[in-house]
């Protein structure tokens, strides 16, 4: 059974039907127990930081979250959530992945938010991971976000816009994809299919 973490994100549903695609099912909750049993976790999100974390602390989600020794899969801002802090109001978050994610700059001429299909690139310790067997260096992959971890030590892909940051990471049973693999057509059900078989 595949936890679907309900943190309000408005990426949930189309998370379900990419699962289903994959032919596995997903149960949307915020009860602890339903996600500590669970196979694996998914972690969705789309929207602001410190709304996500207000969600997640009054639903008592937040050591449960970090507390998880199943893969853990983050999505977007779920991803973003997995790492120390953001910008974004300055918002402390679960602590799970050592970095600080921060806005793009507009002023250097970039359009925020980062919308689009744009390439990954596998870090030279992440060619080999899990979630990327089967995809080539290289791959469009859709994005939509105006804030970015840095590329770490933790780092499975990263892509450019303007600067360089993590598109994939992965540390210990805890992962993450800063594009939306439910909405990267093949490439991205092939991420998805890699992280139900792990």
């Amino acid at each position: 059974m595949i936890a679907i973490i309900d943190s309000g994100g408005a990426n949930i549903a189309s998370v379900m039907f990419a699962l289903e695609r994959c032919g596995a099912n997903g149960t949307l909750t915020a009860d602890p127990d339903v996600i500590m049993s669970a196979d694996k976790v998914i972690l969705p999100g789309v929207g602001a930081a410190p709304v996500a974390m207000d969600r997640l602390r009054q639903a008592g989600l937040l050591d449960c979250i970090c507390s998880l020794k199943q893969p853990v899969l983050g999505i977007c801002l779920g991803m973003q959530l997995l790492f120390d802090e953001s910008e974004e109001g300055a918002t402390p978050l679960l602590g799970v992945i050592p970095a600080r994610v921060d806005a793009f700059d507009a002023a250097s001429g970039l359009t925020v938010p980062h919308m689009g299909w744009n390439r990954l690139q596998p870090t030279p310790g992440g060619v080999d991971h899990p979630l990327l067997q089967g995809v080539e260096p290289g791959s469009h992959v859709y994005f939509v976000h105006s804030y970015a971890a840095p590329v770490t030590a933790d780092t499975v892909a990263s892509c450019s816009y303007g600067v360089d940051f993590t598109a994939l990471t992965s540390r210990g049973n805890f992962m993450g994809a800063q594009f939306h693999p439910e909405r990267s057509g093949p490439v991205g059900a092939r991420i998805l299919q890699n992280f139900i078989n792990l």
